[in-house]
């Protein structure tokens, strides 16, 4: 189930969409490490000012567990085989530059603090806005790539179809992780009551934008209903989830998981590295299956 892009059905992959997963990957895992060990030490070193470290260490975890999924993007044949995690990656990009503008007086940058904490929060911002403008405009520019299929096809031929006692989960799963984040994101002063630990409004949001991308991810797997196309896609989401699961364990005294969102985010979480696990062992089933008959 390999060959190059002309042997695959689709619209070619630019190189700009590749670079800019490429960057993006080194920033996110660098960023987003630092975020994250700051957190498991008890320091709330975002951009902006957070109540608890929980937060800042989250956006961090996710960061630095959809880096080595990027890194895969150039191995994609075709935009089809990618659209799946460059997507939400847009949508991060996006809308935490939005978020960080939005909640300005937030930021360290504005409010004073020590220079670490300054020049990180302005680094944030100047590298988000350079990196949103860039996934948009290679966004614009991925979708003006000719289409390498027969034109009297509708849509890429599909590989390896999901199963279908797996679609009404990934609805559900889906539907919650987006349902999550666009009401943190669009009602952050109501929602973020609802978050299992201390928020403000810069957090509430910020953690909308990811559980958003995520709802976008998983949502978008289910319309693509082909692993070949999800590769990238099934090595993040397992590996945000642990990620974020071990933040989560470091501040488990600081989260009130006997709670009704406590125990949504769980399974919220767990239904991820689930849907991870489970993706890449059927993808790994149908070729061996491909490659049987190719024998036979």
């Amino acid at each position: 189930m390999s060959g190059g892009v002309g042997a695959v059905p689709g619209r070619e992959l630019s190189s700009g969409v590749v670079l800019l997963a490429q960057v993006t990957a080194v920033v996110s895992l660098t960023v987003g490490a630092l975020l994250a060990v700051a957190s498991a030490a008890g320091y709330a070193a975002g951009a902006w000012t957070s109540p608890e470290a929980v937060s800042p260490g989250l956006v961090g975890a996710a960061m630095a567990g959809v880096a080595p999924a990027l890194f895969t993007v150039g191995r994609a044949r075709v935009w089809e085989e990618a659209r799946t995690l460059v997507w939400p990656l847009v949508i991060v990009l996006v809308g935490l530059f939005a978020v960080s503008l939005v909640n300005g007086d937030a930021l360290w940058v504005a409010r004073g603090g020590s220079l670490f904490l300054v020049l990180f929060s302005l680094g944030w911002v100047v590298t988000l806005g350079a990196l949103a403008a860039a996934a948009v405009l290679c966004l614009v520019l991925q979708y003006r790539r000719p289409s390498v299929r027969p034109p009297e096809r509708v849509a890429p031929e599909r590989l390896a179809a999901l199963p279908g006692w797996s679609k009404p989960a990934l609805a559900v799963l889906g539907s919650g992780w987006a349902g999550i984040g666009a009401g943190l994101l669009a009602v952050p002063g109501f929602w973020s009551g609802f978050v299992p630990w201390q928020v403000n409004r810069a957090d509430a949001q910020g953690l909308g934008v990811w559980a958003l991308a995520l709802g976008v991810g998983v949502l978008g797997a289910l319309a693509e209903d082909d692993l070949a196309r999800l590769r990238p896609a099934l090595l993040a989401v397992p590996s945000v989830a642990l990620a974020a699961g071990a933040v989560l364990a470091v501040h488990a005294p600081d989260v009130r998981w006997a709670s009704g969102p406590g125990l949504s985010l769980a399974a919220l979480l767990l239904g991820l590295l689930v849907t991870g696990v489970t993706g890449r062992w059927l993808w790994a089933r149908a070729v061996r299956a491909a490659g049987s008959a190719r024998e036979g």
